[in-house]
């Protein structure tokens, strides 16, 4: 057996134990521990268990933080950490402990930079659907839109790990269905809080987007996200169910319960200022009532469950049903972020790498298809990775989450959403 097949073995021995004693235990701890890292296979909370231990990998050692949550446990729940808006971002350590979760990981890629679109602000987004407590919170920009690795053959941006109102957790696909009825027509809906939205669309503004601007909604096209803005668009905004305002460029600022703001670009652009054009007044003034009662329908529809899902979020599958995906990539190797699912969706591991500079070289996609498999794994997600990953847990008595590894910035990164770990006692 050689030495990365004992350190495997050894984890997923750990994980054996784990069944048995309800806490992860029993891994060999090999190498520098974050200060304040919790001993082996220490219980966080009823139904969660924490363990760190070496991988070694093709371009050096990677460091695991590991975390075992067991869903059969009714005290046990996960949901969406996420600072309260779509369109921004804190550190998973703050999302934890202002949600009162006992542990986490960091979830979804996101629009982190905009050099290609100089003026534009940088929204914060994540890339894939996101639901929360039950509720839909915006669907998956194009694929050519997405920041972050190159996605694996066959999957898409509509690609979300989740956990249904059955409480089993599963990999499945939310793509967004939706209209805009009007007294003059039906629209159909392309977006729903979304930094990019497909070329010639529509798309929905809520009050769960935030304040930032919603002009990068326009930038880009479906292959190209650097391609440049669209200088075709159009902004109506609904009180009520009746359009209050209207402009051509995309607005900014807290959009109230309530309120719903269409933003359209191109095709999108042109139907909005056709259905409401016979209705504007010379100055722009909307006539008493408003302009016309509209009514904006959305729901994020699964393509295999048929359960409704309480909390999900975007990334890309790696391993289904215990095989890894065809054409993973092998080379590239960085600190990454996973969750597993196995006994049936009733039983999880999230998984973090240790960013310090002895570690940093992480792992392939590959390898991390490899890692979560011999973790006991039969399906395994990929979650934002690099400067991003990040793993909280509580230490023991504690009233707080605390760091336990290394991100590779030097400090946590503030990041739009993440994996909460809820336990009652």
């Amino acid at each position: 057996m050689t030495l990365r097949q004992k350190r495997l073995a050894s984890a997923r021995a750990a994980l054996t134990l784990f069944t048995a004693l309800g806490a992860l235990a029993g891994a060999a701890l090999v190498g520098a521990a974050p200060a304040g890292a919790a001993q082996r296979g220490t219980p966080i909370a009823p139904g969660v268990g924490y363990d760190e231990f070496d991988i070694p990998a093709a371009k050096g050692t990677a460091h695991a933080h590991v975390l075992t949550v067991d869903l059969r446990d009714p005290r046990v729940r996960l949901d969406l950490l996420y600072p309260g808006a779509v369109a921004a971002r804190a550190t998973i350590s703050q999302q934890a402990t202002a949600q009162g979760a006992v542990a986490g990981v960091n979830g979804d890629f996101f629009n982190i930079s905009e050099s290609q679109h100089p003026g534009v602000e940088v929204t914060g987004a994540s890339v894939g659907p996101a639901v929360a407590h039950g509720w839909a919170l915006k669907g998956a920009v194009p694929n050519g839109q997405r920041f972050g690795p190159a996605l694996p053959p066959g999957t898409s941006t509509e690609d979300v790990f989740g956990v249904g109102v059955d409480r089993r957790a599963r990999l499945d696909g939310l793509s967004l269905e939706g209209s805009i009825r009007t007294p003059e027509g039906r629209l159909p809906l392309g977006g729903l809080n979304q930094y990019a939205l497909p070329e010639g669309s529509i798309g929905a503004f809520t009050s769960k987007w935030g304040g930032v601007s919603r002009v990068r909604a326009t930038c880009g096209t479906d292959v190209d996200r650097g391609a440049p803005c669209s200088a075709d668009t159009h902004e109506v905004t609904i009180r009520h169910g009746r359009v209050v305002s209207m402009a051509d460029t995309p607005g900014s600022g807290p959009i109230a319960p309530g309120t719903t703001v269409l933003v359209g670009r191109e095709e999108g652009a042109q139907r909005l200022r056709k259905l409401f054009a016979g209705e504007r007044s010379e100055m722009g003034v909307p006539p008493a009532g408003g302009w016309g009662r509209v009514a904006v329908r959305h729901r994020l529809v699964a393509s295999a469950s048929r359960i409704p899902y309480r909390f999900a979020l975007g990334g890309y599958p790696v391993l289904d049903d215990g095989r890894p995906l065809p054409g993973l990539d092998d080379r590239t190797s960085a600190v990454r972020t996973a969750v597993g699912i196995t006994a049936g969706g009733r039983r999880l591991v999230l998984l973090a790498l240790d960013g310090a500079p002895e570690y940093r070289t992480g792992l392939t996609i590959a390898e991390v298809a490899s890692v979560m498999r011999d973790l006991g794994s039969d399906d395994a997600f990929s979650l934002d990775g690099g400067g991003s990953s990040t793993l909280v847990a509580r230490e023991p008595g504690a009233a707080a989450v605390s760091v336990r590894n290394h991100p590779s910035g030097g400090k946590e990164r503030p990041v739009p959403n993440g994996i909460g770990v809820f336990s009652t006692s």
